[in-house]
This record gives structure tokens, C-alpha cells and sequence, in this order.
């Protein structure tokens, strides 16, 4: 039986669930800009930038998720994100992140290369929300 003011939350990408459970409260990157989602929202379907999806569990934790963009479907009882890509926010290689930002920042200034602005500009964006994803996660285990 679902718990009294939770909402069912899961997050999928084309690798499969990321997270299934439930949640106090769900924040997501839409398009216009951060939404909180509570238990009984009202219906919404939005577009999702690049950037941290965050997780409200019962027991008070909060979870941490990076998407590269997507979908999320939101009912009264339910939310659901559909993203490009997602993974965990522990599981982002800093590493990976910084050396995508560096190729992406490359790319704009070198605008004879193979890939476009908008392809550079996008993985820009990605790596920048992966980075600030870890750098968040940082100043809360300080």
C-alpha cells in the first residue's frame, strides 16, 4: 500500500530504470526552469534540460540523479522521467565530465571541426550539470 503523502516516482532511460519508489518530493530541470513536484500535483508534461533530478524519500534522505535531458510526466499520484540518459550522481566520472567540457569549449572556438555549435553547446550543457551535480554532492558530505 502506497504511504499517505508520497508520490510513486520512476526515472528510465534508454539503459534501463534508474529509480523506482517512493517520494516526498521530486525536483527536476524542466525546460523553463526548476519544478517541485509534491504528492496530488496537478498533470504536466514538460521537456527536461540537462541537470540534477532530486529525489525526497520518506525516511528524509534525498537522492541525487543526473538526466541529459527528456521527459517528465507528472499525475496526481505518479512521476515518471524519461531521459536521454541518466544515471546515479555518485556514479559521474568527474573525470569523463571535465575532459567532455574541455572538448565541447574546444569545439566552439575551433569552429572548423566535425561537430556543430549545437552539438558542442549540448554536451557543454551536459558536462556543466554533471560537474555542479558533483559539486553539490561534495558540500553536502563536508
Amino acid at each position: 500500500m502506497a504511504e499517505p503523502h508520497t508520490i510513486q516516482v520512476d526515472i528510465v532511460s534508454a539503459e534501463g530504470e534508474i529509480f523506482s519508489g517512493r517520494a516526498t518530493m521530486v525536483v527536476a530541470p524542466a525546460s523553463q526552469g526548476d519544478i517541485g513536484v509534491a504528492p496530488r500535483h496537478a498533470p504536466l508534461l514538460s521537456m527536461l534540460k540537462p541537470g540534477e533530478v532530486r529525489v525526497h524519500t520518506p525516511d528524509g534522505a534525498e537522492q541525487f540523479f543526473f538526466v541529459g535531458g527528456g521527459a517528465i510526466e507528472v499525475q496526481p499520484n505518479k512521476v515518471t522521467v524519461l531521459a536521454d540518459t541518466a544515471m546515479r550522481a555518485k556514479d559521474i566520472d568527474e573525470a569523463a565530465a571535465l575532459a567532455a567540457k574541455q572538448r565541447a569549449e574546444e569545439a566552439l572556438r575551433d569552429r572548423s571541426g566535425h561537430i556543430t555549435q549545437a552539438e558542442a553547446l549540448a554536451e557543454l550543457a551536459r558536462a556543466a550539470a554533471q560537474l555542479k551535480i558533483i559539486a553539490r554532492l561534495r558540500k553536502a558530505h563536508s
